[in-house]
């Protein structure tokens, strides 16, 4: 049974398309937030901060309850999303290693594996996946760029230069299209929005696959007076210009998904939403309830982020799916829905989502790993227990009244579907469990390369 449904999970979903009926493959968008908290967005529950075009992913598609990332970090999680592979496997562990050597020379990303299939590819936003000129977007699978190579940037654009000072690099630089530096003037949310939707309403007949990458709402916190008077209910600043962030991310979604409607795209468009990380709660206020732990940690607060899809006509509405699901799963759903087959040497980690979704297949037990040496964690997930390296460290104010773990055995069992927020450790109860998933984890590691990471910290962590 679980050679067949591998099979069924990896084959081409061509029979499934509305809009391959129609001699047309469908578009896929991947919209990618950057340090959100898991407890900010409307479909995860949200009170304080209305997200109601993102929501509508969740309401016309499926919500997953479950979804993970392959880092608690923006970088590596990144190139396991890109690549669909553990990034692990290739070295590209922690920020300051990508940041110093990019991503490896001939490593295939998702625009690369889509191309053979007819597509156009773009990305709009951050890139964070290496400056050199063989690392950059449109020598690594997509044809349009427009954002940023670096890991992090000022949303004020009138105050961007084409030579910052040393100290201002990374933050203040123009925004490029296509290698070439330009001017542009507004709140960089709102312009990263309106270069997605005008990606999309220049595609004519070709099918695209657009990576819309935003840094909202990663530091620095800034946000316009305007969007901060939506929020001005949350007495707490620092949440409140985070939470005005993400209503202006709301907002790009929102102009994104009126131009897939206004030019006739919304059957013929897979479109997800994610995080590549969990919330840094201490330096933004993010809220990752009622998960424990924050961006960094293998803790679920870590790596469990916002996660829905649709596909209208083809994914059914107002599902939620509990069972796990991963990053690594986007790029075999995408080629699957293209009608492409999948490499032999693509070593893919992840699985076509879609009989999943349309009902066509159960969801079978799973293991899904982690390996984050910057601050020497690890995790591994099988069916619903868990078995973590924890980060012992002080709590953030999000978490302080929660357990910490103990600093002379901070390797937890949990199991998730009873216990979300981590707090009971199992070990000395299901002993067997515990050693099971030590096993699993210790061959997973011992298959990798040695650890990568040249410095314990990056700017931009």
């Amino acid at each position: 049974m679980r050679i067949f449904l591998t099979a069924l999970l990896l084959a081409p979903l061509a029979a499934l398309s509305a809009a391959d009926t129609q001699g047309k493959k469908p578009n896929v968008l991947v919209i990618l937030a950057d340090d959100m908290g898991y407890g900010d967005t409307g479909f995860n529950g949200s009170k304080d901060i209305q997200t109601p075009a993102i929501d509508s992913i969740a309401r016309n598609g499926v919500r997953f309850s479950a979804g993970y990332v392959t880092a608690p970090q923006c970088a590596p999680s990144r190139c396991g999303l890109l690549s669909g592979r553990y990034q692990n496997e290739f070295g590209c562990e922690v920020n300051t290693d990508i940041d110093k050597h990019g991503i490896p020379v001939g490593l295939r990303l998702f625009g690369d594996y889509l191309h053979p299939a007819g597509y156009r590819t773009g990305l709009v936003g951050k890139w964070h996946l290496g400056e050199t000129p063989q690392c950059h977007p449109n020598r690594r699978g997509f044809d349009d760029f427009f954002g940023f190579v670096t890991g992090g940037h000022i949303y004020y654009c009138d105050q961007l230069l084409a030579t910052p000072p040393p100290e201002k690099r990374i933050y203040y630089k123009l925004l490029e299209r296509n290698g070439v530096l330009e001017k542009n003037t507004g709140y960089l949310t709102t312009v990263l929005g309106r270069e997605c939707a005008d990606f999309i309403h220049r595609q004519e007949d070709q099918p695209w696959f657009m990576y819309a990458a935003f840094n909202a709402p990663h530091t620095p916190l800034q946000a316009t007076p305007e969007l901060l008077d939506r929020v001005k209910h949350i007495s707490d600043t620092q949440r409140r210009t985070y939470a005005a962030m993400v209503v202006g991310l709301d907002d790009a979604v929102g102009k994104i998904l009126a131009q897939l409607k206004a030019d006739g795209l919304e059957e013929r468009t897979l479109v997800v939403f994610l995080s590549d990380n969990g919330g840094p709660t201490d330096k933004s206020s993010a809220s990752n309830a009622p998960l424990r732990g924050v961006k960094g940690d293998t803790l679920e607060g870590g790596i469990r982020v916002p996660f829905a899809m649709q596909w209208k006509g083809v994914i059914p509405a107002d599902q939620t799916i509990d069972s796990p699901v991963s990053s690594l799963d986007l790029l075999p759903t995408a080629m699957a829905a293209a009608g492409t087959e999948i490499p032999n040497d693509a070593a893919f980690a992840g699985m076509n989502l879609l009989p999943l979704l349309t009902g066509k297949a159960k969801a079978e037990p799973r293991t899904l790993r982690w390996r984050f040496p910057m601050r020497d964690l690890w995790a591994v997930r099988q069916g619903d227990f868990k078995l973590v390296k924890e980060w012992t460290r002080g709590q953030s104010k999000e978490s302080s009244s929660q357990k910490q773990p103990d600093a002379k055995n901070n390797i937890e069992l949990y199991q998730l579907n009873a216990d979300i927020a981590e707090s009971n450790d199992l070990s000395a109860s299901q002993p067997e469990k515990r050693k099971k998933l030590q096993s699993a984890y210790d061959a997973w590691n011992a298959s990798l390369p040695a650890q990568h990471t040249e410095g314990k910290a990056s700017k931009e962590e």
